[in-house]
């Protein structure tokens, strides 16, 4: 008979705190350390030809992980997709409502509550998912026993200046930055080589604000992003597919992502949300 082989395809390592890989007595052991649990909210969405379909997603969990390496947080993602009706044209990106969404995550809450977890912090993941995340917060603490915070707001007070010169150009979905988060989150998953120029173009009125955008002046840039990247149906012409043909929305070519670049990044996200995790927990003693 033929040796007797494990699954050919499984490479997977057991990491601490993640959910997905604990067993009951590792989770009751856990709530005798911490209550705290951290829930990334991503997307299913193309990400042009370099990047996988699950890149918000992934990374998320991947960030996740690593802050969960450093504190006693349990890493809890419930949902791969989330709204994304605005890349439907690519083959490969499901779009959830935003009450799909909202309901999951707070049944989830609900679920962790009664096993013990009182505190969440929701990392969003994914722009698109921004109101949705903000919205579920406030629910889960107007209408629960629990207490959530938004991640982004959160660490905002406990992060380092990024290391990066100043922008010259729009570089967002696909690009440059989240590329370079990609190639130290996800290095297996990013096909570099397959990156191709994003040929962008805007209608001809938020055209005219791109370079205050790129300054990141204020005004400009609520009203930029409060019409850039939506939906077919809505007429506003700012779907993906309408904007560029790669699915990149920016002006930079995704080749000069850097593994240094997303090393430093994720490094000062674990670094803020640690230093807010040891703020909240110094509030408890």
């Amino acid at each position: 008979m033929a040796e007797t082989q494990t699954n050919p395809l499984w490479n997977e390592a057991k990491i601490k705190n993640y959910l997905p890989h604990m067993t009951v007595p590792e989770v009751e052991t856990f709530l005798t350390k911490s209550d705290l649990v951290i829930i990334p909210i991503g997307a299913l969405e193309q990400h042009s030809s370099h990047l996988p379909i699950g890149t918000d997603f992934i990374n998320g969990v991947e960030l996740c992980k690593l802050i969960a390496q450093e504190r006693d947080v349990l890493v809890a993602p419930v949902l791969m997709a989330g709204q994304s009706p605005y890349h439907m044209a690519f083959a490969g990106t499901i779009s959830l409502s935003a009450e799909t969404i909202i309901r999951v995550h707070m049944e989830t809450v609900e679920s962790l509550v009664q096993n013990g977890f009182n505190r969440f912090i929701f990392m969003n993941s994914h722009g698109g998912n921004r109101a949705i995340t903000t919205f579920l917060v406030d629910q889960i603490n107007q209408k629960t026993s629990a207490v959530a915070v938004d991640y982004g707001v959160a660490i905002a007070p406990f992060l380092t200046p990024e290391k990066t010169e100043k922008a010259t150009s729009l570089d967002r979905h696909a690009g440059v930055g989240e590329t370079s988060d990609s190639l130290y989150l996800m290095p297996s998953l990013v096909e570099i080589d397959r990156a191709t120029e994003p040929g962008v173009h805007h209608p001809k009125h938020l055209e005219k604000m791109l370079p205050d955008v790129i300054k990141e002046e204020p005004t400009a840039k609520l009203l930029f992003l409060a019409e850039g990247l939506k939906a077919e149906e809505t007429g506003k012409k700012t779907s993906t597919v309408e904007m560029t043909k790669t699915g990149v929305w920016g002006e930079l070519h995704p080749k000069e992502a850097t593994l240094e670049r997303g090393a430093n990044n994720a490094k000062r996200m674990v670094a803020a949300c640690s230093k807010f995790i040891d703020k909240w927990n110094e509030y408890l003693q």
